[in-house]
């Protein structure tokens, strides 16, 4: 872990700067103390990223909890009337609870998702992320953390939607701060130079990254322009508690109160937690390994285990839920992170800071962060992601369309998730049916070192966890036959598996040769394109 700080290192300072304005914003959406999403996100930097199996992920408090956990808090009596220690309760019995599952191996449902719905679920997040950022670049945000109800949907009118043509409205008729606005454009132009120019100049550009540059630009805009017309109002700014003594500081933990462990709606949101921050998680360690350069898998049994203690953790002094967080772990595997230390170091710049320096924090300029959220969004959902899923053919461009558009309309990540999953199994039913001899394997009981996998006539992503795993308990130094001869339907998400398995093979010294009504292939360059050319 400690050889790649040179690349572990900034991509924490780029997590850190991407994470701050997160936890805050989704704090305030919650209707919990600021400092609370502070909490979580130190947690999951510090506690979580130390137990996870998980090389690049990183954890904190997720959007898609902030309405569960208002509508938990108001539920069980409301902010000012001890609501929110009660649900510090519910917190912990739900970390409880996923650990529980952990060790249940309840994890194994994540491979039960198809890439198409991955794919769109982080295209619709980038999205998202582009959209919201919007009045906060151009300095027309009403809340300085950024208020997650720019997400929430009116169904008599799309408010996620009317916000959009109430910012675009604004742009057009000049209602935007010139001082938010050119800051933001000066960051997103440090950005784009920084990643497309002076990264490929010298290596002293690849260490120090961009987004830190752009954020201590905003910080001297600041300091320069105050009280000039280009001067940045506090709403425009980010908003960190500023503590003015220790016992300040200490009086902004929480803790939960147990006298409420026998209420029922206690349980009742503790498993709401447990259940929808699990299939949370597990859907971004999906999505995270597939975004990973180096293909490395993470346990999801023990991520579990992890985000369960990280909850309980969370819960006892005074934080919000913990999930591992897509827009997070993006821009720490873009920024070039490469172990668990880039999301631990983030964790201790989230601690540091909250104690040492809150008022320079204040100092920079959500349209700042807003530049740095659009490369993350644009790099998530880019438009020639559109084009190859298209390209893929209708079974993969259904599934994915119908997992962006309802995450674009309404922000609501598990109902783009649902609705793509349902799509994803209509195709499955419709175009193909579930073989229950997929996979024939021999040989692993001779001594000569070969192994032979037969692969059924049809093969769906329902088969994936058993070919993983088959996959990954091969032996080192020996060979697999892979015979796909009698193979007329072979899911997208199985190709993308060898895929992923050609670069182990060859750490692993595994000779792969492949058996198809084109004769035999040893270890071919691109499986994708393989079978590409098995279709023609």
């Amino acid at each position: 872990m400690f050889k790649t700080l040179k690349n572990d290192i900034p991509a924490s300072i780029v997590v850190f700067f991407v994470a701050l304005p997160l936890c805050l914003g989704i704090a305030l959406a919650s209707g919990a103390p600021l400092f609370s999403g502070l909490i979580a996100g130190i947690i999951g930097g510090i506690v979580v990223a130390s137990i996870s199996g998980s090389t690049i992920g990183v954890s904190g408090p997720a959007a898609g909890l902030a309405a569960i956990v208002a509508t938990a808090i108001i539920t069980l009596g409301g902010l000012d009337n001890g609501g929110f220690e009660k649900f510090l309760v519910a917190v912990v019995l739900g970390g409880i609870i996923q650990i529980l599952l952990g060790f249940a191996k309840a994890g194994i449902i994540a491979y039960f998702f198809p890439s198409s719905v991955i794919k769109g679920m982080l295209t619709g997040i980038g999205i998202i992320i582009i959209l919201k950022q919007i009045p906060y670049f151009f300095g027309m945000g009403n809340n300085p953390t950024g208020n997650f109800s720019f997400l929430d949907v009116n169904w008599e009118g799309f408010k996620l939607v009317s916000d959009l043509l109430n910012s675009l409205n604004a742009l057009l008729s000049g209602n935007i701060s010139m001082g938010a606005t050119t800051i933001g454009v000066i960051g997103l132009g440090i950005l784009l130079l920084w990643a497309n120019i002076l990264s490929k100049k010298a290596k002293i550009f690849q260490l120090i990254q961009g987004p830190l540059i752009a954020v201590i630009v905003g910080i001297f805009f600041y300091i320069i322009t105050k009280g000039d017309t280009l001067g940045l109002i506090e709403s425009q700014l980010v908003s960190v508690p500023v503590p003015d003594s220790f016992d300040n500081f200490k009086d902004q933990f929480s803790f939960p109160n147990f006298s409420a462990i026998g209420d029922i709606d206690v349980w009742v949101i503790a498993f709401t937690i447990a259940i929808v921050a699990s299939l949370e998680t597990l859907l971004c360690v999906e999505a995270t390994d597939k975004l990973d350069p180096n293909k490395n898998v993470t346990p999801t049994n023990r991520e579990l285990i992890a985000q369960g203690t990280g909850n309980i953790i969370s819960g006892l002094i005074g934080g919000l839920p913990i999930t591992q967080v897509i827009v997070r772990s993006s821009a720490n595997i873009q920024s070039g992170g490469r172990t668990k230390a880039s999301a631990i170091i983030h964790g201790f710049f989230l601690l540091i800071s909250v104690i040492l320096i809150p008022t320079l924090l204040n100092k920079i300029p959500l349209s700042v962060l807003a530049a740095i959220l659009f490369v993350v969004g644009f790099k998530l959902a880019k438009p020639s992601t559109f084009k190859t899923i298209f390209s893929l053919g209708w079974k993969q461009w259904l599934p994915f369309m119908a997992t962006v558009l309802p995450m674009a309309i309404t922000g609501d990540l598990l109902l783009g998730v649902g609705l793509g999953l349902v799509f994803g199994i209509f195709v499955i039913l419709l175009k193909s049916f579930q073989n229950s001899h997929f996979l024939h394997k021999e040989g692993e009981d001779i001594a000569d070192g070969i192994i032979k996998m037969t692969l059924a006539e049809e093969v769906t992503f329902f088969n994936k966890a058993a070919i993983l795993k088959e996959l990954d308990n091969l032996p080192e130094n020996s060979i697999l036959e892979l015979d796909v001869s009698k193979t007329k339907y072979l899911d997208n998400d199985i190709i993308e598996i060898l895929e992923d398995f050609a670069v182990k093979a060859k750490e692993r010294c595994i000779n792969i040769k492949v058996f198809s009504e084109r004769g035999k292939i040893e270890n071919p360059d691109s499986f994708i394109e393989f079978f590409n050319l098995e279709k023609k």
